[in-house]
């Protein structure tokens, strides 16, 4: 099995109502629910923008500096993403299909070169 990132940038989206976006959200969540019951599933999360950002560091004279917000010079933000484990690229395109299908925003697909790492298993326990 190979991991792949399905995500799409806050930019991407136009902007929606409260009712759109209720709409919207309960429409990927049962995609989200679809993917559980196919037990490809690893982590999901959305709901990302530029107030979202807590703090952006770069290393200065080897050290981290902090500074509040996100980066200056970022023109996108991570809007969010579905981290899925599946066979194939075709697989991968297909549950980005749905979730472009549902949500009416384009999605983009990365496929992970190798296994990631995990602070939990895939049960919730550290």
């Amino acid at each position: 099995m190979t991991e792949y990132l399905i995500m799409f940038n806050d930019e991407w989206v136009r902007e929606h109502t409260a009712e759109e976006i209720r709409e919207k959200g309960a429409a990927s969540r049962a995609v989200i629910e679809e993917m559980r019951a196919a037990d490809v599933l690893i982590f999901s999360n959305g709901a990302l923008d530029r107030s979202t950002a807590v703090c952006s560091v770069e290393l200065v004279d080897g050290k981290p500096v902090f500074t509040d917000g996100p980066y200056v010079e970022t023109k996108e933000h991570l809007g969010g993403f579905a981290v899925v484990d599946v066979p194939d690229d075709a697989t991968a395109r297909y549950w980005a299909g749905r979730l472009a299908t549902v949500l009416d925003w384009p999605q983009e697909v990365h496929r992970f070169r190798g296994p990631g790492e995990a602070r939990r298993n895939g049960s919730g326990e550290k």
